[in-house]
């Protein structure tokens, strides 16, 4: 089934982090929709390629992996133009590369805080700057963020201060780039089930789990149905599922009140460890 597109389906999208998870999901997606696909991932993802032209609907269509490190600048934006010359500029860019690190604030070191930083808010910039000189008007820019750029949770420190960064940025870009006709959008699913989240489980601190379960856990391809419909419409803030989208009313509206409920949370889970 087609996506609603505001203004016609894309021609090329870009995607960062590509090679599994959530942005491969949306690369299949939209492979599924008639458009040419680039992804890049810090490892070549041969894999990937073979199912997207597997799923691509006409022969004409190009799919293509570049090797790329989002915190790295110069690598990102020797491969954005080793993708433009080869295939063109594209009309859709939405960086997902990401990582995790849960632990607490004292054991968590700041070699692990700068790595999550310089890869989900520095490598939201450097894709952002990369794609930007060659994104001509009409055309869409969207970053994700998280569900954690608008709450926080126990042992995130890093990775909510990245992703409150990441929302930072797309405020400002969506203003900046409205003046030049290109749209702006910012994901914020709460947890969808991906390997980084199935792996991040066998270690995770059970007063994080515990506070992350309010919102609950979306599957992957009812979350990423949500999130392209989203993109599709031009839509500035796409929060996936109806209880992620019920927390970040909540903070907004009631911020006292999630305050203490997650304190009373935290305090009875504490109890029980």
């Amino acid at each position: 089934m087609s996506l609603p597109w505001k203004s016609g389906c894309p021609r090329r999208v870009f995607i960062s982090g590509g090679g599994s998870g959530l942005g491969q999901e949306v690369a299949r997606r939209l492979a599924l929709e008639g458009t040419d696909v680039a992804i890049f991932n810090r490892k070549p993802a041969p894999q990937v390629i073979a199912e997207l032209r597997q799923a691509a609907i006409s022969p004409t269509q190009r799919f293509e992996s570049y090797s790329a490190d989002v915190a790295d600048e110069a690598a990102l934006q020797a491969a954005i133009d080793q993708a433009i010359a080869e295939i063109g500029p594209p009309d859709l860019a939405i960086n997902s590369a990401g990582t995790q690190l849960a632990a607490p604030f004292e054991s968590a070191t700041s070699k692990d805080f700068n790595r999550v930083i310089q890869v989900n808010l520095v490598g939201s910039r450097n894709f952002a700057a990369a794609v930007l000189p060659h994104l001509a008007k009409g055309s869409h820019l969207v970053l994700v963020a998280s569900l954690a750029g608008l709450a926080g949770n126990y042992a995130y420190t890093a990775y909510c201060a990245s992703k409150h960064g990441v929302m930072g940025l797309a405020a400002v870009l969506r203003l900046e780039l409205k003046l030049k006709g290109i749209d702006v959008s910012v994901l914020c699913p709460g947890e969808v089930e991906t390997p980084m989240v199935a792996e991040e489980r066998a270690t995770i601190h059970p007063i994080t789990a515990a506070l992350r379960a309010f919102a609950g856990t979306l599957e992957l391809e009812p979350a990423c149905d949500e999130m392209l419909r989203g993109i599709a419409r031009r839509q500035y803030e796409i929060i996936p599922g109806f209880k992620p989208r019920l927390t970040a009313f909540l903070m907004r509206c009631a911020p006292t009140l999630m305050r203490r409920a997650a304190d009373d949370l935290a305090a009875k889970t504490a109890k029980g460890l």
